[in-house]
């Protein structure tokens, strides 16, 4: 069962898919395509994910790991 600590790591690996940097509609896109499966499987979290995925946005942000350039999300 997916949790929304495990939206941090795959919003990385959709950034990284990307070449460091993507908008939130393509990161979305990569994890329902890796990972639609788990998030049907996750509970409420099929629900929330999308919401939850800006939250691993921001907590990739909160550690320094990414940044924001206006829509776009950048894997540091």
């Amino acid at each position: 069962m997916a949790t929304k600590t495990d939206l941090v790591t795959w919003v990385a690996q959709a950034l990284t898919e990307l070449g460091g940097r993507g908008s939130v509609v393509d990161v979305a896109k990569i994890i329902w395509r890796d990972h639609s499966e788990d998030l049907r499987a996750s509970g409420d979290l099929f629900y929330t994910w999308q919401y939850d995925m800006r939250w691993a946005a921001q907590s990739l942000r909160d550690t320094g790991r990414a940044t924001r350039d206006g829509r776009t999300w950048v894997l540091l």
